[in-house]
């Protein structure tokens, strides 16, 4: 009897640390995917309380609870023959292809309370974050072919090695043939691309050839490289050197420092409810 409550007692003091560290785990996830990587806004501009303004809100608010069920969808808003052509307003979104629903949804609302920050007022804009990329217009660019060049991304780090270029155009081979979202690996070298959901395999396939082009013209012999076009992304990296591919340091920076005051804190707490469980045990 007293071996199976000294059981009991030590899990259940052990079970606030547990969900501390899971909720831990689930946030530096979600920082992660929540990290920016560039975006464009287009120089037009709607009125304050116009129609599109209304579309706009509507379509943000679509996108946050599609998130929830489906990782990629597109919009038609007010194209109807009742609304006013400077009305209408074409979208899309995308969640990588290895989030979850629930990470998904929160990289999507994170996406669209950014965007309206970063365009305000904006007649068209996209962004994108390291987990999600969002997109309007007023212009219906849905289904239009792009392979124009939005970012890249080389690391400060080069390799000069010969079994290091070898597996690098190993994976960057594998990747011109991914369907949707595809991961890939050769030796040390890791990467994975993707396409817009609505793209055929030809089509795809043809975007990922530029992609890829793009990484080995652009980028050269760095360890770490990512190149993000109109329709699809590829990247790269050699182990060790994924977090090289940060787009922006100073925005790094700000992350890292909130994520490592977050850490300690909760550290911090961690280590509290150790010693209070401690200090709480009966003596016998």
């Amino acid at each position: 009897m007293f071996g199976r409550f000294e059981s009991h007692s030590t899990y259940k003091k052990i079970e606030p640390l547990f969900f501390l560290m899971l909720c831990l785990s689930c946030f530096v996830h979600f920082v992660k995917a929540n990290i920016f990587i560039y975006a464009g806004c287009s120089q037009d501009k709607y009125a304050s309380g116009s129609p599109f303004e209304g579309n706009l809100n509507s379509f943000l608010s679509s996108v946050v609870s599609s998130s929830s069920q489906v990782s990629y969808n597109t919009y038609a808003v007010g194209n109807g023959s009742s609304t006013p052509p400077e009305a209408t307003l074409y979208g899309l979104y995308q969640c990588r292809g290895d989030l979850q629903k629930a990470d998904c949804t929160r990289c999507m609302q994170s996406a669209v309370n950014q965007i309206v920050l970063v365009c305000p007022y904006s007649n068209g804009a996209s962004l994108q974050l390291e987990g999600c990329f969002l997109r309007y217009d007023h212009a219906n660019f849905l289904g239009v072919p792009d392979t124009s060049l939005k970012f890249k991304k080389c690391s400060k780090s080069v390799n000069h090695d010969v079994e290091f270029y070898k597996r690098r155009d190993d994976v960057l081979d594998d990747l011109e043939s991914a369907i949707g979202f595809k991961v890939s690996s050769s030796g040390l070298v890791e990467g994975f691309a993707q396409c817009l959901g609505d793209l055929s395999a030809s089509d795809c396939s043809s975007c990922l050839a530029v992609a890829v082009g793009d990484l080995k013209s652009l980028c050269g012999s760095t360890e770490a490289a990512a190149v993000f076009l109109g329709q699809c992304y590829a990247r790269y990296w050699a182990s060790g050197y994924y977090a090289e591919l940060s787009p922006d340091s100073h925005h790094e920076d700000d992350m890292g420092k909130t994520v490592a005051i977050i850490l300690g804190v909760l550290a911090a707490l961690a280590v509290l409810i150790v010693l209070l469980s401690i200090c709480r045990k009966p003596s016998h």
